[in-house]
């Protein structure tokens, strides 16, 4: 016999309240993370310079403080080390400040001498900082305002409301979750969002031309049940099709955060939430959002008076 979820008694509609409230929870505590923890912005945002070593041997923090006091780096500037790789052989060191030229060169010098490795030493003002941060913005909301013409083209005004508020959601929980695990924040992680906003909105559409086709199956919708039942049938028909996908790309995202390196650990990271909330969104946000609009949207044009075209009698 064929598994099929389709065949469940489960009401996944009646619960809509609780994951109205879930969502808001979640949005409220992530504003607040974000005001009292505010973000760790990397180089790419921030002003500063950033040193990546690569070496064959085992590296430690203390090792590499030790070493770039040894050159009177450390005097002027407070660095923050991180550690890599499968016998920590790589490291990133990032200063809060920009090096000059002669500081690069005598890094560089130091580094090939001890470690027989040239350090990739990448610096950012505040002004390329400010400029990649606002790009970054600037395309999500672009992103966001076609997304919505096409679904509202595509299907329905309401379909693009609720899909443009699911995808701000996923968007959201990545940014307030890093923002409590104090990830780096770097250009990876917003190719993380948009990647994202591509997976999420690809799942919403494919439940919506669900919920759509069987709605276009009723003759007359009766009542804010008989709506319900409908959307329920629907998401019951994709929810097989939702966890197979996520649980395929999941395996593929969380061996990138494992095996990947520190280099691409926030874009995995990113990824792991995102595509967990995506999920979630496409199916107990956006269709519950969207059942609730439209048999107000019902309502209002069956109380609407109809108008008695005197001019033409």
């Amino acid at each position: 016999m064929r598994f099929s979820p389709e065949n469940w008694n489960v009401d996944l509609t009646k619960h809509r309240n609780k994951f109205f409230v879930a969502s808001g929870l979640s949005i409220i505590i992530g504003v607040i993370l974000l005001f009292t923890m505010g973000f760790n912005l990397g180089v790419d945002f921030e002003s500063g310079s950033n040193v990546e070593i690569q070496t064959e041997e085992s590296l430690t923090e203390e090792q590499i403080l030790a070493d770039f006091e040894a050159i009177d780096i450390s005097n002027d500037y407070v660095p923050s080390v991180t550690l890599g790789g499968d016998r920590n052989q790589n490291a990133s060191a990032r200063f809060v400040d920009e090096f000059n030229q002669q500081e690069i060169a005598t890094i560089q010098n130091y580094f090939n001498e001890e470690y027989g490795s040239t350090p990739n030493i990448s610096t950012v003002s505040p002004l390329v900082g400010e400029e990649l941060a606002r790009n970054a913005v600037i395309s999500v909301l672009i992103a966001s305002v076609g997304i919505v013409i096409y679904i509202a083209l595509r299907f329905q005004f309401l379909y693009g409301v609720s899909a443009i508020i699911g995808l701000l959601h996923d968007a959201f929980i990545v940014i307030a979750l890093f923002s409590l695990l104090q990830v780096e924040i770097n250009v990876p992680f917003i190719a993380a969002i948009l990647t994202v906003v591509g997976y999420s909105i690809n799942d919403t559409i494919v439940t919506f031309d669900r919920m759509r086709e069987n709605v276009k199956k009723e003759k007359e919708i009766e009542s804010f049940q008989h709506l319900a039942q409908v959307v329920n049938k629907s998401l019951l028909q994709v929810i097989t099709r939702s966890i197979n996908t996520v649980l395929t790309v999941m395996f593929a995202a969380l061996a990138l955060f494992i095996f990947g390196g520190e280099a691409i650990r926030s874009f995995s990271l990113a990824l792991v939430i995102g595509l967990a909330a995506g999920t979630y969104s496409s199916m107990f946000l956006c269709a519950q959002m969207w059942l609730v609009w439209e048999w107000k949207r019902l309502v209002r044009l069956k109380n609407k008076p109809k108008k008695v075209e005197e001019d033409y009698v």
